[in-house]
């Protein structure tokens, strides 16, 4: 198991408890520039130093389950519905109650009963070929599983948290049934069989393998906001539609965390999920890595919000985890590699 260890002691002196310095200890799937950001900003703001130990969202969640009640995590955090549910459905949080994170973060974001909160969230996107494709001939993720895109469509592998989740809402609005004949017309649509992360999809849509790729929006703004020459080659080839403008709206998913079930330092984990709610968290998570906050008064980075308003799903989250085991089933039916 590869995990990397690190403590950020940015600020200049720790607030202490009697003798001893505040820690947290969080253990994250996460492996982006802004969350480093965000974990030195905290420790500036509250004097709580920072530990962090990072691996793949499954072996955290087994290194937790493990560790049982001797556990020093604090916090996991991690990208996708579907691992926060996983982490829920193995008991490894606890219930958190707090008005701070009550007031900002929307029902919509949060477990009900407290066990994780989401603090940015992604859509789910269709990135096309502006050589081979006129934008008003794309509609709906349905759409796409219709004769008329045959050998066109690029996707990640059903193992993918992203397609799972994307599944699972899918079943939670139009049932098993329904979703697996729409899976199974995806497959047969497909280019070349799943390979590859969101930015190759992108790439291999500018490359002239398939007509349009499923991707999250912010693979699409790094490529924007990047000074590559040959970032910049691709995005002049491809551009950025939100589907299901008309019906349910554009899916959504979530980078979220919970309060560990055995957390040591329990208050320290608190302030840090409120600390993730608030404005200035809020902002890098926009500016750093192009997710979209959660607080409807800060705003998106100026490259997403150059991708223009857009009507998003409103389904509870906890309905991707719920739906989960279904949409894994359904997708290994349809023939989805």
């Amino acid at each position: 198991m590869r995990r990397l260890l690190a403590t950020f002691a940015l600020g200049l002196g720790l607030a202490a408890t009697g003798a001893q310095a505040q820690e947290l200890n969080i253990y994250s799937s996460r492996h982006y520039p802004s969350d480093e950001i965000l974990f030195g900003k905290f420790k500036e703001e509250t004097g709580i130093t920072v530990n962090l130990i990072q691996g793949k969202a499954p072996e955290l969640i087994e290194r937790i389950k493990l560790e049982g009640a001797n556990s020093p995590a604090d916090i996991f955090i991690t990208t996708d519905a579907a691992n926060l549910w996983r982490a829920q459905d193995a008991g490894l949080f606890q219930p958190v109650t707090s008005p701070a994170l009550e007031k900002s973060v929307p029902d919509q974001f949060h477990e009900p009963t407290g066990l994780w909160y989401a603090f940015a969230t992604r859509a789910r996107v269709l990135v096309y070929s502006k050589e081979k494709v006129k934008p008003e001939e794309l509609s709906t993720y349905e759409a796409l599983a219709t004769p008329a895109w045959k050998g066109r469509v690029l996707s990640r592998s059903s193992n993918n948290e992203y397609v799972q989740s994307m599944t699972a809402a899918l079943v939670a609005h139009w049932g098993v049934e329904k979703t697996e004949a729409w899976a199974k017309g995806l497959v047969a649509n497909f280019a070349r069989d799943p390979k590859g992360g969101d930015t190759d999809q992108i790439k291999a849509v500018a490359a002239g393998d398939a007509d349009v790729a499923i991707v999250n929006h912010y693979y699409f703004a790094r490529l924007v906001g990047s000074d590559k020459k040959a970032d910049q080659d691709v995005v002049a080839k491809v551009a950025l539609f939100f589907p299901d403008q008309q019906g349910n709206g554009t899916h959504v998913n979530v980078s979220g965390a919970g309060v560990v079930k055995n957390a040591p330092n329990k208050d320290a984990a608190i302030k840090f999920l409120e600390y993730l709610a608030s404005p200035h968290a809020q902002a890098i998570f926009a500016e750093a890595n192009n997710e979209f906050p959660i607080l409807a008064d800060v705003a998106p980075s100026s490259v997403v919000q150059s991708f223009g308003p857009f009507k998003r799903d409103t389904l509870p989250i906890v309905e991707l985890g719920r739906n989960n085991a279904a949409a894994v089933q359904l997708l290994d039916r349809a023939g989805w590699k």
